[in-house]
């Protein structure tokens, strides 16, 4: 069990670096938005959807190979790990 203990700890680890940086540009977004909505007094609910779907593909195209090397090496080990966790060679 220890073999599935690890890999299952590196699998949440690598799920959130892949996802941290996405998180924190739509969170910045919201906040510059919501600030401008709060001094323009302009509450329209919709204005903050677009800038963030920007903002997060703009962070998957600068982040997408990384992200994507991780998830690799993550199934790597996942695939190698796989006889310590079922206790077969």
């Amino acid at each position: 069990m220890d073999a599935f203990g690890g890999i299952l700890r590196e699998a949440l680890v690598v799920a959130s670096v892949v996802a941290l940086p996405m998180l924190l540009a739509a969170a910045a977004v919201g906040t510059v938005v919501a600030i401008v909505q709060a001094a323009t007094q302009v509450q329209e609910q919709t204005l903050t959807l677009l800038p963030k779907i920007v903002a997060v593909g703009a962070m998957v195209a600068l982040f997408g190979p990384f992200a994507m090397a991780l998830l690799a090496r993550l199934f790597h080990d996942a695939l190698a790990t796989i006889p310590a966790i079922t206790g077969r060679p």
